[in-house]
């Protein structure tokens, strides 16, 4: 049961990805509900007065869709990692589950995109575990289109493979300085 859409790469991005994305999105989840309980609560991930998940969680963009974010992560990761597994144990699966891992981690790039612009301009704070939830989702989407486009019958979009991974490496370089412009320099 050979799988035909989706790489060994991808199975090993989706399971690690998809567990180091759900324990950071509980993790926040936890923390929303501690500081609901208690106000002063302070957050598992405040570091300093940059680094302080607490500032971020509490504000309007943590809950955009009238629930906290970190929902979506908790509700949708355990998904990827059951994929991912049955990548990695070749079972066969439908190109129609890659084109939607496509289309939603695709949305969830947008979204993750908009946050950190939110996070490093807006709110003027980082949270560790909203950028590891950011690093999980950009590449499981660059890699999960990688791989239908190796398979497409279109020769120009198969010939577009490699710009997957100046995507995924130029969205990390330019986050990466806007937090360094912004909180180092």
């Amino acid at each position: 049961m050979k799988n035909n859409y989706a790489s060994t790469n991808l199975g090993w991005l989706l399971s690690v990805g998809g567990i180091i994305g759900w324990f950071s999105s509980f993790t926040l989840t936890v923390d929303k509900i501690r500081l609901l309980e208690d106000p002063s609560y302070i957050s598992s991930c405040n570091v300093n007065s940059v680094l302080a998940c607490g500032n971020v969680v509490k504000t309007a963009q943590a809950s955009v869709f009238g629930f906290p974010n970190s929902v979506i992560g908790v509700s949708s990761f355990p998904i990827l990692v059951l994929v991912g597994v049955l990548c990695l144990l070749n079972f066969s699966l439908p190109k129609w589950m890659f084109q939607t891992i496509a289309l939603v981690s695709g949305l969830a790039t947008i979204f993750v995109t908009w946050l950190a612009y939110q996070s490093i301009y807006v709110i003027g704070n980082l949270c560790p575990y909203c950028i590891v939830v950011w690093g999980m989702t950009v590449p499981i989407f660059f890699l999960t289109m990688r791989d239908l486009m190796k398979v497409s019958r279109n020769s120009t979009i198969k010939a577009l493979v490699p710009l997957n991974g100046f995507l995924t490496l130029g969205w990390f370089l330019v986050v990466g300085l806007a937090i360094a412009l912004e909180f180092i320099f």
